[in-house]
């Protein structure tokens, strides 16, 4: 078998077209070899290539089930970070594009994490009061600094659970890198707004005094989705004038106000679910990526519903927009050859704390 790495430099100039037709002839020779993951945010042109689709953790808990030796993952870095905690020893995680990154995730990193940890030792103890808690859409390492210090993992689906889990075991939360996700959960919980407050990574103390600190029932990361924070109060207003009949969906990465103007609010699984659940005839104006929202516009159409992006400004996850025809015919023919090309590998120390934060949230929730 030919091993030589085939150069994405090859691939580059190629046309969509040409490459759906090699990554249909590379998947056919590859067959259960390999499985390809498609997270719901991903364009359309490969999405219709994954054998298995959802979001982050959905798709990492399927594909370890398989018996797959390639586990393509249609998405970003950190999601193919938990493919290979979750997977065999004998699975290879791979990332089509390296460069497909998550600027939410990058807003959080370990250095700035411990040096918090740190500040807060100058007010309590944090082994003895604070829960970290990160959020799945963040980097492997700080999922191993949740699993070494009594932390935990959490989704979007699953936040209010963990959190809840969180404040029984110690009386504060300190929550990553999301801040919008960790107040509207506090929100439901009825913490008080004035008990959550915003950690700024960039300040001493996170520009908090020791008084604030020590009231404080959750220290949310100053962290947002750059997506997410498109969507604006106004939005929602001026589409209800318009449709006084419709209803609003939104992901809670949404800022605080986008999410009380909503009459649903959910992860991308719980969205599809109850749009998908409503009467025919329904009105949607969804908070979420139009990748997902252009999907579920098409598939619900015939049903006679109507549903809408909620910015008026074209509002796409572009770091998942890298994964695209050109690089993912590129990493299959690759496996064609016998060659891995972008396998994600975390540390096996890395990996063994990180499992550990990962595994108390699937026993919590």
């Amino acid at each position: 078998m030919d091993v030589s790495t085939i150069t994405f430099e090859r691939f580059k100039p190629l046309a969509d077209e040409a490459c759906q037709e090699r990554i249909i002839a590379a998947r056919k020779a590859l067959g259960k070899r390999a499985v390809i993951l498609g997270h719901h945010y991903q364009r359309a042109d490969v999405y219709k290539h994954a054998d298995l689709t959802g979001d982050s953790l959905k798709l990492s808990k399927l594909a370890a089930q398989t018996d797959a030796q390639y586990i393509v993952f249609c998405g970003v870095h950190f999601m193919a970070e938990v493919a290979d905690i979750l997977s065999h020893p004998e699975q290879i995680a791979i990332l089509p594009d390296l460069n497909a990154g998550c600027s939410m995730a990058d807003m959080a990193n370990l250095s700035k994490v411990e040096r918090a940890w740190r500040e807060l030792k100058r007010v309590l103890d944090p082994g003895q009061h604070v829960t970290p808690v990160t959020y799945v859409n963040s980097a492997a390492d700080l999922k191993a600094f949740c699993g070494e210090h009594g932390g935990i993992v959490c989704t979007s689906t699953n936040a209010r659970q963990i959190l809840e889990w969180s404040l029984a075991r110690r009386e504060k939360v300190l929550f990553f890198p999301d801040q919008h996700l960790g107040r509207w959960t506090g929100y439901l919980m009825d913490i008080p707004l004035a008990e959550m407050l915003v950690w700024d990574p960039d300040e001493e103390m996170g520009g908090l005094t020791p008084q604030q600190i020590k009231m404080a029932k959750i220290l949310l990361w100053k962290g947002h989705c750059s997506v997410h924070q498109m969507f604006q109060a106004q939005h929602i207003l001026r589409w209800r004038q318009q449709h006084p009949g419709g209803m609003v969906i939104s992901h809670p990465e949404c800022n605080f106000e986008v999410c009380k103007l909503s009459d649903y609010v959910g992860s991308t699984e719980y969205i599809i679910k109850t749009v998908a659940a409503s009467a025919p005839g329904t009105r949607w104006l969804v908070g979420t990526e139009l990748n997902l929202v252009n999907r579920i516009a098409e598939e619900f159409k015939p049903q006679g519903k109507v549903v809408q992006f909620m910015a008026p400004t074209v509002c796409m996850c572009s770091t998942m927009q890298r994964i695209d025809p050109q690089h993912l015919a590129w990493a299959l023919e690759n496996l064609v050859k016998g060659r891995v090309v972008n396998q994600i590998k975390v540390p096996p120390h890395e990996a063994k704390l990180a499992r550990i934060a990962l595994d108390r949230m699937l026993a919590v929730s």
